[in-house]
């Protein structure tokens, strides 16, 4: 199974970590933003990361190809079954890749991609308000949903927890915390990034982001 991308994309690196947690092997082809690669192109013919290939099936949108992977291989299980659990991890996912990474991006793209990667200048002032008045909302809404387990749903690991703490690498690297109010948070967030499906490869992002500083 190949994953077009780069996990910079915090759609890339929730499926690359939602395989590892599968015992799924994914084979990573890097791509750059809009490129034009015939196999990344029919896997993902608008340019959208992450695109996938399993043989002849190809698919783009990182929630439709963890569901597949879910599908193709049910254990362990990382989409409850049951209505009310389903609901809630999908909840979650929908949460990460839109209301999140709707606020995380603008902080990534300016400071990161578009001075380092596309050579344009970045808009600061935009990256300056989300991280000032759009992101702590959103923190102080996880701050306060967080159960004493450490886990979102079912008091264990899901699609849910890998979903939300994925974007939370890209903050990250533009070095902003959650913030000392915060603790439940910041723990959950360290607990889940320190776990091998995510340690190395936020390892590897952060060696080579230093390189292009």
């Amino acid at each position: 199974m190949i994953v077009y991308g780069s996990s910079l994309s915090p759609f890339v690196r929730k499926v690359l970590a939602f395989g590892a947690e599968k015992g799924i092997a994914l084979e990573l082809q890097p791509v750059a933003l809009g490129s034009d690669e015939p196999a990344f192109l029919e896997a993902s013919p608008f340019r959208k990361m992450p695109g996938f290939r399993d043989g002849d099936f190809a698919i783009s949108d990182s929630s439709a190809i963890v569901a597949y992977l879910e599908a193709v291989k049910p254990d362990p299980n990382l989409i409850p079954t049951e209505a009310k659990a389903r609901a809630r991890t999908i909840w979650f996912d929908e949460f990460a890749d839109t209301i999140l990474f709707a606020c995380g991006s603008k902080m990534f793209f300016n400071r990161i991609v578009a001075p380092r990667f596309l050579k344009i200048e970045g808009n600061v002032a935009e990256a300056d308000l989300a991280e000032r008045e759009q992101l702590p909302p959103i923190l102080d809404y996880l701050e306060g949903i967080i159960p004493e387990s450490g886990f979102l749903v079912e008091d264990r690991l899901t699609l849910a927890d890998i979903a939300v703490a994925s974007p939370f690498v890209n903050l990250r690297h533009v070095g902003v915390g959650i913030g000392a109010s915060r603790p439940k948070l910041t723990t959950y967030v360290e607990r889940i990034l320190a776990r091998d499906s995510f340690r190395s490869m936020v390892e590897r992002e952060t060696a080579y982001l230093a390189k292009t500083a």
